[in-house]
């Protein structure tokens, strides 16, 4: 190890047009050991580093006028080790980057031998914008909200190269992005705003339609307070595995997950009045009848935010996910519901911190709906179809996505893919989305998580091979263990007969 290298003196400041750098430290990091899960590492699988040496490196700087002060933080390995390739990760929520998972992005990047890269975008380490939104009553941070959405999205890939490329005295012969949820509208962003910023993007589960989503959060709890209902949690978790029971064979195998969406025409209506048992923490264990409102929770949460004469506004979540938080939970008799997200109606479209949600009447949520969608889709949302630039770049991308993500609702990343296959009907030779039945937001659920998403996306950028299908497996309730191939969107995997828990039973088609 060259204890000079890694130093303030022997690193080259990175020139950012537009920027000014206002400090830069290095050290060697030591000994650092990290196991790293796959469910903390999207787009790939359990890793784990052992002692492992490395140069970290914080670059802060400002955009001048602007008094803003954003943080990129890259960690290098020694030239022995690194396998000359730069590997950015993303964020998660409001955070950019820089936050409690990128010690396991950047441990597992590591582990593999890459440089690795990750930007607050001038946030710090603050989960929430109620912290940040607000200049003034008024008046929002139209500049941190920029840097959040795009902006520190090419300064952290041009900080990132120039760091490699003054450490290692050369350029990295690849760079990749890896993310999930905003780390996939943030890889959206850059095949969409800064094209060759990145050789391959893995832009899973993204927050694509920022505007639409973040909206369309509040509908189902405001359906509550406009028909007067308040469900329980176990009614709604109740329909949820009603939807799963009538719905799960149309595959052609009963396993325990929805794979057909399209072909499931169960109502929750259909199952009022119903009985079952409340388990025990949601009620007491004991048997009740399913109740209208819980029916009018889960139409809301499946149809997603509709205008008074039934225009969609956005997509809802996919029966199978999981909508028992938007019940409330009976205990010694008292309700006690989850509270209802405010920052975003709030702090952006009212711009008053005051500002309650829950008054809201329908024709109120479809106003401060569109006019959302007016004000801000275009500083964050990463829904432009035109990825031409980026296939003439020679840029290869890759996603997953939960199809019981009960986060962001699977349709919108299908709605976006057929977007952009009806602008560029050759998308399939650059771009690739794989739907996971039973998989939740990222990881989770009763699906299967892919974690060879990042392989795969590495030999399609540097060999030409593109992935035909996605391994994942799964437990089943009863502990048998199903291994079962993701299809490239809009083809699904269907049972052709055989022993179901093996993949080689299953076709695209």
């Amino acid at each position: 190890m060259n204890t000079t290298a890694c130093s303030p003196a022997a690193i080259q400041p990175p020139l950012i047009y537009g920027a000014e750098i206002l400090s830069l430290t290095a050290s060697w990091a030591t000994n650092f050991t990290l196991d790293v899960p796959a469910t903390f590492n999207y787009n790939h699988g359990d890793t784990s580093l052992t002692n492992a040496t490395f140069c970290n490196i914080t670059v802060t700087y400002t955009h001048p006028g602007y008094a803003d002060h954003i943080t990129v933080e890259t960690w290098l390995p020694p030239p022995t080790d690194w396998n000359s390739r730069l590997q950015a990760t993303g964020g998660g929520g409001w955070q950019a980057g820089r936050f409690a998972l990128s010690p396991f992005f950047m441990a597992s990047a590591l582990a593999e031998g890459y440089a690795t890269t990750t930007t607050d975008a001038g946030l710090g380490d603050t989960p929430s914008p109620l912290d940040w939104a607000l200049r003034s009553p008024g008046n929002v941070d139209i500049v941190s909200l920029q840097n959040l959405a795009s902006r520190s999205l090419a300064d952290q890939a041009d900080i990132g190269k120039s760091l490699v490329r003054s450490f290692y005295g050369r350029d990295a012969a690849y760079s990749y992005w890896s993310g999930c949820s905003q780390g996939g509208r943030q890889g959206l962003t850059l095949a969409q705003r800064y094209p060759r910023a990145y050789d391959g993007i893995a832009a899973s589960a993204p927050a694509q339609a920022w505007t639409r989503l973040t909206s369309g959060v509040y509908y189902p709890a405001l359906v509550k307070g406009w028909y007067g209902v308040e469900p329980l949690g176990c009614e709604l978790e109740f329909l949820t595995g009603e939807a799963v029971r009538v719905c799960d064979g149309q595959d052609g195998v009963v396993d325990g997950l929805i794979s057909d969406v399209e072909g499931c025409q169960y109502s929750p209506f259909s199952s009022v009045n119903q009985t079952f048992v409340c388990g025990e923490g949601q009620g007491g264990n004991r048997t009740m009848a399913l109740s209208w409102g819980a029916a009018v929770v889960a139409e809301a949460a499946w149809g997603g935010p509709k205008t008074r004469g039934g225009e969609r506004l956005w997509f809802g979540v996919n029966p199978g996910s999981d909508i028992s938080g938007l019940g409330s939970v009976a205990v010694a008799g008292v309700n006690k519901t989850a509270a209802t997200p405010d920052a975003w109606f709030g702090m952006f479209v009212a711009k008053n911190a005051s500002f309650d949600p829950t008054t809201m009447t329908l024709d109120e949520y479809v106003s401060y709906f569109e006019h959302a969608v007016q004000e801000f889709s275009g500083f964050i949302d990463a829904a432009d179809p035109d990825l031409s630039e980026f296939r003439n770049a020679g840029g290869k991308m890759i996603a997953y996505h939960g199809m019981a993500d009960p986060s962001i609702p699977t349709k919108g990343t299908e709605f976006y893919y057929d977007s952009v296959k009806e602008r560029l009907p050759d998308v399939h030779d650059f771009y690739r989305f794989f739907e996971s039945p039973g998989l939740g937001h990222c990881a989770g659920g009763a699906g299967g998580q892919p974690t060879t998403v990042f392989n795969a996306l590495r030999r399609w950028v540097e060999n030409g091979t593109a992935p035909e299908t996605l391994p994942v497996e799964y437990a089943a309730a009863n502990g048998t263990i199903f291994h079962r191939k993701l299809c490239p969107y809009p083809q699904k995997a269907r049972y052709v007969g055989g022993d179901a828990s093996v993949a080689s039973s299953f076709r695209c088609e």
